[in-house]
């Protein structure tokens, strides 16, 4: 019985290190400088089912085939801008980690710093408002308090200051 498990626990280990073993691409690049370009390239390239991973990083079977591709195509020759251009049309913009800045992304680069602006501007506001709201409440105390002699007199002293 127990080398029954045994058995059954070794088959069990062996099918999962193969299952982890065929996640792991391996390509023969025909140029050493293809390995580099190759690996830069997928740190880029986003993948389109995981959407917070780049391809290096992902091990979903659309990256993998993103893998392939780009392998493919830096094997024909063509340079990174034309495998982005590539990616970018088949995929759209959402491929690329660090879209262009164009007529669409606009908003993409500029949103975060209007939306800063936008903030600060509500905060200088609301503090002056708070101030001047303050300032007049303090005057409003003081006069409350004060008889009608003095007042005259806090008048005087504050009209020979000027």
């Amino acid at each position: 019985m127990k080398f029954l498990i045994t058995c059954f626990i070794s088959v069990a280990i062996l099918l999962s290190c193969n299952v982890i073993a065929s996640s792991v691409d391996t390509y023969q690049f025909s140029k050493p400088e293809y390995e580099l370009r190759f690996h830069d390239l997928n740190k880029i390239l986003r993948c389109p089912k995981c959407q917070n991973q780049n391809l290096a990083d992902s091990n979903s079977m659309i990256s993998q085939d993103l893998r392939r591709e780009v392998f493919r195509l830096m094997e024909e020759g063509r340079s990174d801008d034309q495998i982005i251009e590539f990616m970018v049309m088949r995929y759209g913009d959402f491929v690329l980690y660090k879209p262009k800045f164009d007529d669409v992304t606009y908003f993409l680069w500029l949103g975060p710093i209007g939306f800063g602006v936008f903030g600060a501007l509500v905060l200088i506001v609301v503090v002056v408002r708070q101030r001047g709201k303050r300032k007049l409440h303090v005057k409003d105390d003081i006069g409350e308090h004060l008889s009608s002699e003095e007042q005259a007199k806090l008048d005087k002293i504050l009209n020979n200051n000027q």
